[in-house]
């Protein structure tokens, strides 16, 4: 990595920060300039499927130590004949036509059209033109197929001096050796190198004995020793490095004009040590994580690789979703005796979804896999099995069943699941009951409405039975939603519903049930409530759609404000990249002058997947608290600067809700599992009241600050008005699909939205529960709308961000490449709208649905962004965000330009809160964590 701190804070470095840092070794102030004449040799591009597209711009210096190096390995002379395998825009073509022009030895040139077919190139390369050596990627050589490998390629007669592999994963020596015939002589090298140091940087000569011996070796192939001039450096999480060569070769990047010799460059992969030899295991954007496990994606693809039925395959995770494994099969197989011979070989949560087989390996003209062109052979096979009908309902009971199992990654044993079985208590979450909806209308060939809530909610015999009226409509149907085992919510013990407190860690005085307090509360996705005697409402120091101007009084907002700190957050003009590790948690990585601390840390008990709700009192800040509950039942209440924990109370079932505070400040209030929405008193955690739904309620409340009613929604699909003070629920709204989704409150127009996983945008009018208007979106919306001024916004589950009027008009959408759970947020300015996706990026976007820009996180996104004001810069925003994967993203929200990251010891589905520089979130390790923004590094 650069080591000088001049340049920006690329989020592709940050990435790689692993295998990257300070590396310069003295003599810092030596440069290579790339204006001195005669300094550059060529530029090119990276191919940008590993990350963010490059330029590099290659000097002499860097490249000719290549050449020179392997026309030593290789003993070129004049009688070798060279393939130009590689096209002119990847870098390896550089070697090829210079180590045979400097030698002076044949080079080949051969058109597209033969290239593309591997019978007639091999006639080509080795009948006609007797080619010695070939330097080119596995796949290349793997689209020969192995009998044509083993009979002319690697035969014992063949033309092959030499056989350079690179620029992706080495084959195992299991199939090396099969490739082999009997007799063959032919030298076979590991290269290894990027495209930012200008082609190879390593070299690995396969012994003879290796390659000949009968032992089974189940390490793989060694990366071997640097190249002429080349620094390689490998690091642990703490740094340690192990550096050997010299440090010379250096490209300029992008718009570097100078760099410093010995400049390392990050590859993003991963390697092992062993008796000092290094090792490669895949790359870091291979690995994901899998029901809970990390798995590099090209262990499979070895594993597979090496069955004997398998010519040839590739791995991709479509849609950071499904594990899909494609195969060119040598002879017809049965896809139930792969996956049988890999689950002898894999771990559970290694075993791929689904087996598609393929003629041959697309790839691209680089020669590495296409990995864009898998997906489209995927979509058009999950297409044509769309077209597959059903031979009647005993088909469809036993391939839902199969699917089932799938899905929850269950054993495929003979027997049959019970009747009775729920989809959640079996290992299901939101996520897995968007892939279970997207199978079964794969495989019935149309959508089926309303069946993602039968799947949250019932059981799969009732699953079966509502699929049986869609599909077969016009049959008669011998089984009833009647025999389907629902939740019984009317058994709730009697002692919730009384409102009888179960447990209670203190008492303290409580306030009066009438009295006004004068507090600021802030809840997921920028929303800032600020009320006291004027009940008004402002959200990041200006006027929402949720308060006209003549409410809002100018003295109010300078409060708002004035309850801020002196600013500690310092602007960086040039921040480098450092990472510090605490004693507890994993590394901390984030930019010179911000850092991410953690002040302190509270145990729930289960994961936390709801928000925090931070309220804090106009009166006494520093009495400020914190409210959230947990999978443990637990809803607390913590000292927001000290971690004290204020109150604990036992509700009856998992709470996922998100707290939502009263407009008198003296009451919070949280749905849960069980159905109950309850009313807790926000001071002690005493119940005031309980309401009663009839399905779980995951949704979070939504007050109206002009008459204080409290809107919420349910899986048992109604929307719900309540009057915690009086104690009565003022109207009931059917909403036609499950209530996921928080609503949404305008108050000019006076609507509130709420969202369905039927798919439904829903504009209710608050005073009576009439619907004004409703949209259908085709698709769930797990995300919760979003109202500003002029439009309300909201995500799908096809990937699209809508944007309606006040009126239900829709004005615009944008498309992104996966899912959005995410709920969006806007600017204080009300310019921008920022979200994040399952295609892993973060994106912001005007008013007019035009992408501003983008940020890569590292996993998917399912949490909303928090948009806030950099104090000691009044007119710089900053937005932290949260990925799956436990980081923390904190970015300069008009540019996208990451600030600081800092990575959690669990998965993140909680959103982001922040008040004046403190961060608050819940973990999936059962935490809650509260973070200092720190301006500056302390030394």
């Amino acid at each position: 990595m650069l080591s000088d701190g001049k340049e920006k804070p690329e989020k592709e470095k940050l990435k790689n920060s692993r295998g990257s840092g300070n590396s310069n070794e003295g003599n810092s102030e030596e440069y290579i300039d790339l204006r001195l004449k005669h300094c550059l040799a060529y530029v090119l591009h990276t191919s940008g499927t590993t990350g963010i597209p490059k330029i590099v711009r290659v000097p002499h210096a860097c490249i000719v130590p290549n050449i020179q190096h392997f026309r030593m390995l290789f003993e070129i002379t004049q009688e070798d004949v060279l393939f130009l395998a590689s096209p002119l825009t990847f870098d390896p073509s550089v070697v090829e036509i210079f180590v045979a022009l400097s030698s002076g030895a044949s080079l080949l040139v051969v058109p597209t059209s033969v290239k593309v077919l591997p019978s007639k190139l091999a006639a080509v390369l080795f009948s006609h033109h007797r080619v010695t050596v070939l330097q080119a990627t596995p796949t290349l050589l793997k689209r020969f197929g192995s009998q044509l490998i083993k009979s002319t390629v690697l035969s014992a007669s063949t033309s092959l001096r030499v056989l350079a592999l690179g620029g992706e994963a080495f084959p195992s020596l299991t199939v090396l050796k099969n490739w082999r015939g009997e007799g063959n002589k032919t030298q076979i090298f590991n290269i290894y190198g990027i495209t930012e140091v200008s082609s190879w940087a390593t070299v690995y000569r396969i012994p003879e004995e290796i390659l000949n011996s009968t032992v089974k070796c189940e390490l793989p192939v060694q990366l071997g020793f640097p190249l002429l001039g080349t620094v390689v450096e490998v690091r642990d999480t703490n740094g340690f490095t192990i550096q050997e060569g010299g440090r010379n070769r250096v490209c300029f990047l992008d718009d570097e004009m100078t760099v410093p010799l010995g400049t390392m460059r990050a590859t993003g992969d991963f390697v092992t040590v062993k008796d000092g030899e290094m090792f490669f295991l895949g790359r870091k954007d291979s690995q994901i994580k899998r029901h809970g496990k990390r798995l590099n994606v090209e262990l499979v693809q070895q594993v597979a690789e090496e069955l004997q039925q398998v010519e040839s395959c590739a791995v991709t995770w479509y849609n950071q979703e499904k594990l899909i494994l494609f195969i060119v099969s040598r002879e017809d197989l049965v896809k139930d005796y792969i996956f049988k011979e890999l689950q002898e070989h894999l771990p559970s949560y290694a075993i791929p979804d689904e087996l598609v087989l393929i003629d041959a390996l697309p790839f691209t003209s680089h020669g590495k896999i296409d990995v864009s062109e898998l997906n489209k052979i995927y979509l058009n096979y999950m297409n044509l099995k769309s077209d597959c009908k059903l031979n009647g309902k005993e088909e469809l009971w036993g391939k839902l069943q199969h699917l089932w199992k799938s899905v929850l990654s269950l054993s495929e044993d003979p027997s049959m699941i019970p009747k009775e079985s729920l989809f959640l208590p079996s290992g299901g979450d939101s996520l897995k009951s968007i892939r279970l909806l997207s199978e079964i209308e794969n495989l019935v060939g149309v959508s089926v409405p309303g069946l993602l809530e039968i799947i949250l909610s019932s059981s799969i015999l009732e699953i079966y039975s509502h699929i049986l009226q869609t599909v077969f409509a016009d049959e008669d149907l011998p089984l009833s939603k009647s025999y389907a085992t629902k939740r019984k919510f009317s058994d709730i013990n009697q002692e919730e519903a009384d409102g009888k407190s179960s447990h209670q860690k203190c008492g303290m005085p409580l306030n009066c049930d009438n009295a006004i307090n004068a507090f600021i509360a802030l809840n997921r996705g920028s929303q800032i409530l600020s009320l006291n005697t004027t009940r008004f409402l402002t959200k990041s120091g200006h006027c929402p759609s949720a308060c006209s101007s003549d409410l809002t009084s100018q003295i109010n907002i300078q409060n708002v404000k004035s309850i801020n700190p002196p600013p500690i957050i310092e602007k960086s003009e040039k921040p480098s990249f450092v990472a510090k590790v605490s004693e507890e948690e994993k590394p901390v990585i984030g930019a010179e002058k911000l850092e991410l601390r953690v002040r302190w840390r509270s145990d729930t008990g289960k994961c936390v997947d709801a928000s925090p709700l931070v309220v804090v009192p106009a009166i006494d800040k520093s009495s400020a608290t914190v409210y959230i509950g947990s999978h443990s039942h637990r809803m607390k209440a913590v000292d927001l600067y000290s971690g004290k924990v204020k109150w604990e109370q036992i509700l009856g079932d998992r709470i996922e809700s998100s707290a939502c505070v009263s407009n008198c400040g003296n009451f919070i209030v949280v749905g849960c599992y069980n159905g109950l929405i309850y009313v807790l008193r926000s001071n002690s955690g005493e119940k005031h009241w309980v309401f009663t739904t009839q399905d779980a309620v995951k949704s979070s409340a939504t007050m109206d600050p002009t008459t204080g009613l409290l809107y919420i929604g349910s899986h048992d699909q109604h929307a719900y008005a309540l009057d915690i003070y009086e104690k009565t629920c003022v109207w009931k709204l059917k909403c036609g699909g499950t209530v996921f989704s928080s609503p949404c409150l305008s108050l000019i127009p006076h609507h509130i939205y709420f969202a369905t996983l039927g798919g439904l945008l829903l504009a209710i009018n608050p005073a009576t529960g009439d619907r004004v208007w409703k949209h259908f979106c085709g698709k769930p919306l797990f995300s919760s709308p979003h109202c500003c001024l002029q439009y309300i916004c909201i995500g799908c589950v096809d990937g699209n961000l809508l944007c309606f009027t006040h009126f239900g008009e829709q004005v615009w959408q944008f498309s992104t490449n996966g899912p959005i759970f995410s709920s969006p947020c806007t600017s204080a300015s009300e310019q921008e709208i920022f979200f994040g996706s399952h295609d892993c990026f973060i994106y912001c976007c005007n008013m007019k649905g035009h992408l501003q820009w983008k940020f890569e996180a590292t996993s998917r996104v399912y949490a909303t962004p928090f948009a806030f004001q950099n104090h000691n810069y009044s007119d710089e925003t900053l937005l932290a965000a949260a990925s799956t994967d436990g980081k923390l993203w904190i970015l300069e929200s008009k540019s996208g330009q990451l600030q600081s990251v800092y990575e959690l010891p669990g998965e993140v589905f909680s959103s982001p809160v922040v008040w004046e520089s403190i961060l608050i979130i819940g973990c999936r390790n059962n935490y809650v964590y509260c973070l200092d923004l720190l301006g500056g590094n302390k030394k």
